[in-house]
C-alpha cells in the first residue's frame, strides 16, 4: 500500500495553517501565537520529510508503469522533494530559535520563508498530481484490473488467444470512455 499520497495532503495544509498563525504572530506579536506558530512549522517539516519518505518509498513502485516522460517528471518531483524537506527542516530551526531567543526579526524571516517554501509545495502537489493522472492512469488500470479478476468471458476463453482478445476489447472500450486529457491527447 503506498502511503504518500494520503501523507502529501499534510504536508500541503500544515505549511498553510503555519503559515496562517504565523502572520497573525506578526500583526499581534503575542507570545503564544509565536510558539504556536513555531510548533505548526515544526509540525510542517516533519509532514514535509513523511512525505518525502513515503515518496521515495512508492516512486520505485510506478516508476516503470510511467511513460518517459513521466518517469522524467517523477525524477524532478523526487529532487525537488527532497529541497522542500530540507528547505522546511531549516525553517523550522530558524524559527523555533527565533522563538526561543525571542527575537521578532528572526520569525519575521522565516514565516516569509515559510510562504515561499508553502507555495513552492503547492506547485509540487500540481506536480505530483499531474504524474499520477496525466501519466499514470490510475483509472484505466483499476477498470483493466477489476475485469480481469472478476471476468466470467476469461474464465470461459478456450485459449490464450481468446484471452487475450478479450483483454484487448476491454482496453478498447476503456480507452474510448476515458476522458482525452488522461489519454494523453
Amino acid at each position: 500500500m503506498m502511503l504518500h499520497p494520503a501523507t502529501a495532503h499534510f504536508a500541503i495544509v500544515l505549511p498553510v495553517i503555519a503559515v496562517g498563525v504565523g502572520i497573525v504572530y506578526m500583526i499581534t506579536k503575542k507570545e503564544t501565537l509565536s510558539k504556536v506558530s513555531a510548533r505548526m512549522t515544526l509540525l510542517a517539516a516533519i509532514a514535509m520529510i513523511a512525505v518525502w519518505y513515503t515518496g521515495n518509498q512508492a516512486g520505485p513502485l510506478v516508476y516503470k508503469f510511467l511513460s518517459p516522460a513521466g518517469q522524467h517528471e517523477l525524477l524532478e518531483h523526487k529532487e525537488m522533494g527532497l529541497y522542500l524537506a530540507i528547505a522546511m527542516a531549516l525553517i523550522a530551526v530558524l524559527q523555533i530559535a527565533g522563538c526561543r531567543l525571542k527575537k521578532f526579526a528572526l520569525e519575521a524571516v522565516a514565516i516569509v520563508l515559510l510562504i515561499g517554501a508553502m507555495l513552492t509545495t503547492f506547485a509540487q502537489g500540481k506536480d505530483g498530481g499531474e504524474i499520477a493522472y496525466d501519466y499514470g492512469h490510475p483509472f484505466e488500470m483499476q477498470q483493466l484490473k477489476n475485469y480481469l479478476s472478476n471476468s466470467d468471458d476469461l474464465d470461459m476463453a478456450e485459449d490464450s488467444d481468446e484471452v487475450l482478445e478479450l483483454i484487448k476489447n476491454k482496453i478498447d472500450e476503456i480507452s474510448k470512455t476515458t476522458p482525452q486529457k488522461i489519454q494523453g491527447k
